[in-house]
């Protein structure tokens, strides 16, 4: 199965945000919803079909323009499954974030089943001036099951230089994942800030938030299950940050 996706969001000149483009193929379908909270527009991922499955393309594209602030969830956690004979599936994640724009990428995590060969690859440009927090998690195998395959590449830059790079493989073909110098349990959540900080120091007995070199923060957290990697990462997720006065429109700022 092939599928492209793609979300753009752009200032509305008083403040808000308008979606531009929305557009989604099954399994990858987005539905905007709630109503708009200082400003912030929620689009959700809603599965369309099972997987991904070995074979499957799978492209989503996010635009944030200057002064527009959007959201990323999806309704539930994405599951790699095998499927028949063929190359891994792979979900290519491009996102571009303007000076002035804000983007939070929060969706629920991707579980490795049994026998799935899953790659998983992620492009993040933002401009000097923009925002992003972008979460991944991944759990190892369902309820006592083996770990799949899985591979992920996450690249983020801002100002145009390389900020945050990371690469993690587990499951079969990948010794030593589950022990002491990789993951030491069987679910892992990184959270990455740009343009906003998160508090620095220890966030729980098995996670921790750093600076990154360049400027942002790094949290990121393991545990035998997702419940101590959200446990460690959710609060740091609770607070929607306001746009910065300078990017408001005329209209928008008090007294105008």
């Amino acid at each position: 199965m092939r599928a492209d996706a793609g979300v753009v969001a752009a200032g509305d000149g008083r403040g808000g945000t308008r979606l531009v483009v929305l557009r989604g193929e099954s399994p990858l379908l987005l539905r905007r919803t709630g109503q708009p909270v200082d400003g912030w527009v929620t689009v959700h991922l809603v599965g369309g079909a099972a997987g991904p499955l070995r074979g499957d393309e799978l492209r989503l594209n996010l635009e944030v323009g200057p002064g527009a602030r959007l959201e990323m969830r999806s309704v539930a956690a994405s599951l790699a499954l095998p499927g028949r004979p063929a190359p891994p599936s792979r979900l290519t994640i491009t996102a571009s974030v303007a000076a002035g724009g804000m983007l939070r990428w929060l969706p629920e995590p991707l579980i490795a089943a049994a026998g799935c060969d899953h790659i998983a690859v992620t492009r993040v440009d933002v401009a000097e001036g923009g925002t992003l927090l972008w979460r991944d998690d991944l759990v190892c195998g369902r309820h006592e099951e083996r770990s799949g395959t899985v591979r992920q590449d996450t690249m983020i830059r801002y100002g145009g230089v390389t900020l945050y790079r990371h690469e993690l493989s587990v499951g079969p073909g990948a010794p030593g994942w589950e022990g002491a110098a990789v993951l030491g349990g069987r679910a892992v959540g990184t959270l990455v800030a740009v343009g906003t900080e998160l508090p620095l120091g220890t966030a729980g007995p098995d996670a921790a938030v750093m600076p990154l070199a360049g400027g942002g923060t790094l949290a990121s957290a393991v545990g035998a299950d997702i419940r101590s990697v959200a446990a460690a990462l959710n609060p740091l997720c609770e607070q929607r940050a306001p746009l910065p006065t300078a990017w408001r429109p005329a209209s928008a700022v008090p007294g105008r």
